[in-house]
């Protein structure tokens, strides 16, 4: 990490979540993607807008660029079974998620309930004619151990990889950083995944530079000139801008377009 620009080629993956949340944010990413800046984008199966996302997505071709934003935490579920336990849902049957987030344990009953909510939500995608090339998850639940062990699981039966704990920030105290080595150390064993580092456009803006395939996860908003910025940027700041300055050589790259292969330079090989 450094303050200053890298000369090196970075591959970088600039994922845009939320996508499907609603029409504002399904315009923010795709202008995102028009203008070069969003490589990746993950599906919230279970929003108002995810279906217009999907036909928006099939009609600029970019099915091999869209992922899964699992989604245990805010609207309706797509299974039932779900909305019967307390941690996860209120008595109105909507996601309402209570489990502490350093739980080591989940019970039968919970595991199989995020299980069959994990598999309509990514069975959702593949109807729409999209099968997501990498899961993630809204408001970060897949960070709870047990859950990460669940969706790491389940990606690896459908040969897709996870996205890590984020490990780069200057808010990340030393507990902190020991946790997300352990999450992270689990997701890559039960997901093969070539990410070494996954940080926000704010990091960037605070002048760290991690190096190698690194993710940076985006919530894009349009700014007033109509180009993409980003919920945790300032106002006016366009991810451009931090792009530029951040790596001024970065390759842009998706999950969909590229495979593990710990043999390969950087761990990765294009398909």
């Amino acid at each position: 990490m450094t303050d200053a620009a890298t000369d090196k080629p970075c591959l970088v993956i600039t994922n845009a979540d939320d996508f499907g949340l609603s029409e504002r944010e399904n315009a923010a990413i795709l202008a995102g993607f028009a203008e070069g800046v969003i490589s990746s984008a993950t599906l919230m199966a279970n929003m108002p807008a995810f279906e217009q996302a999907c036909q928006a997505a099939r009609q600029r071709g970019l099915a091999d660029r869209l992922g899964l934003h699992f989604n245990l935490s805010y609207g309706e579920p797509l299974s039932w079974s779900v909305r019967g336990v307390s941690a996860l849902c209120n008595v109105r049957g909507q996601f309402d998620f209570s489990l502490p987030r350093y739980s080591l344990y989940l019970s039968g009953q919970i595991s199989q309930a995020i299980r069959t909510e994990l598999e309509a939500q990514w069975q959702a995608c593949v109807e729409q004619g999209l099968r997501p090339t990498h899961i993630d998850s809204h408001q970060h639940v897949h960070n709870v151990l047990p859950i990460a062990a669940i969706v790491a699981s389940f990606a690896a039966g459908h040969g897709v990889p996870v996205r890590l704990a984020r490990n780069v920030g200057y808010n990340i105290h030393p507990g902190k950083a020991v946790f997300k080595y352990l999450l992270n150390r689990l997701i890559r064993r039960r997901s093969r995944t070539a990410i070494r580092y996954v940080c926000t456009p704010k990091d960037l803006l605070d002048g760290l530079r991690p190096q190698g395939v690194v993710e940076i996860i985006c919530h894009p908003e349009l700014c007033a000139d109509g180009q993409a910025g980003d919920a945790y940027l300032p106002a006016g700041k366009t991810l451009h801008q931090v792009l530029d300055v951040a790596y001024p050589y970065r390759q842009l790259v998706s999950y969909g377009s590229w495979i593990y292969n710990p043999n390969a330079t950087g761990g990765v090989e294009r398909k």
